[in-house]
């Protein structure tokens, strides 16, 4: 029996872009048609949506951004009248 050098066996070098890469970029096309087709389809209602924007920003605005209206629950006095 004679000892065979294996070495580098079956390791070819790439070449061009891997399988992962390439179903990426098949994905992102299929999203971007999609989403183009989308629009062009629901053009009307998108749009018509966008009137009503205003008024819901108005009430996140008022939870996420107002801070509570002074509910100081971290244990700070009140700066108000208490001096």
């Amino acid at each position: 029996m004679t000892v065979q050098n294996n070495f580098g066996y079956g390791e070819r070098p790439q070449e061009g872009m891997s399988t992962k890469a390439k179903a990426g970029l098949v994905l992102a096309g299929f999203l971007v048609i999609g989403g183009a087709l989308l629009f062009t389809e629901h053009r009307a209602h998108v749009l018509g949506l966008l009137v009503w924007l205003p008024l819901l920003a108005c009430p996140l605005m008022h939870i996420f951004m107002h801070g509570g209206h002074g509910h100081h629950h971290g244990g700070r006095p009140n700066d108000r009248g208490s001096a």
